[in-house]
């Protein structure tokens, strides 16, 4: 799949995307699964209908129940998703469940500098990370952070 990506970054114009996306699309960290009966996991899938991406975005907790310690993705769709997902992976590590679930998409797309046209790849990753979430909390019958508030 690695080599699929590489090959398709050539149609990337490498002009028009900040080099944090470029970074993340052909260096993508933390891509891989995790076992979504584990009561530790959290699975957050979203798509867009008008473009076609899909992101599944999964988190673990600590001991503590609280921290994620682990985060990854699989994502098909644009390299402004792929980075948006890669990206999100990386400042999840280490939050609280709290924590997390306050990442905006605005955080995301500005440290990758997203164009406007492409600021639904952050709102993917942000659904994704709010759906983990929801559904970790689901599975320990904890409230969801939305009804928290």
């Amino acid at each position: 799949m690695l080599t699929l990506l590489k090959r398709s970054i050539q149609y990337i114009p490498h002009f028009s995307y900040h080099p944090n996306v470029i970074d993340h699309y052909e260096n993508p960290r933390n891509v891989g699964s995790l076992d979504k009966t584990n009561p530790k996991v959290g699975t957050g899938l979203v798509g867009a209908p008008a473009c076609g991406d899909v992101m599944k975005l999964q988190i673990q907790i600590g001991e503590d129940g609280k921290t994620i310690e682990q985060a990854v993705f699989k994502t098909f769709g644009c390299g402004s998703a792929i980075a948006s997902s890669s990206y999100a992976t990386e400042i999840l590590k280490g939050m609280t469940l709290e924590e997390a679930y306050n990442i905006k998409n605005s955080d995301i797309a500005s440290y990758l500098k997203l164009p406007p046209v492409k600021l639904h790849c952050s709102m993917l990753a942000e659904d994704a990370i709010k759906k983990a979430i929801e559904d970790l909390q689901s599975k320990t019958n904890q409230p969801t952070a939305n009804q928290q508030k």
